[in-house]
């Protein structure tokens, strides 16, 4: 298993992430394929912010479906909009 680091993500028309990109030969990830890793335990994926400890991205069950996302802070909103485009 590796950890892999997200210093950006994909986001659709909808402005739903859509991608993971980080630096090495996997970037970019498809959220399905990332969201197989994350749950099969295959890979790990984190993000390191500025001005908190670095974080999990981890799997969501909404009412489309699977979504990625942190939790940076103690707000609902996904921390993962707030990194650049890939």
């Amino acid at each position: 298993m590796a950890d892999r680091e997200v210093d950006s993500t994909g986001k659709d028309d909808d402005g739903d992430i859509s991608s993971l990109c980080g630096t090495g030969t996997w970037s970019p990830r498809a959220k399905a394929d990332a969201i197989d890793d994350i749950e099969g335990g295959s890979h790990t994926y984190y993000v390191s912010w500025s001005d908190v400890e670095p974080t999990n991205i981890h799997v969501g069950d909404g009412p489309t479906g699977k979504y990625l996302r942190t939790d940076r802070d103690d707000t609902a909103r996904n921390n993962l909009l707030d990194l650049p485009d890939c």
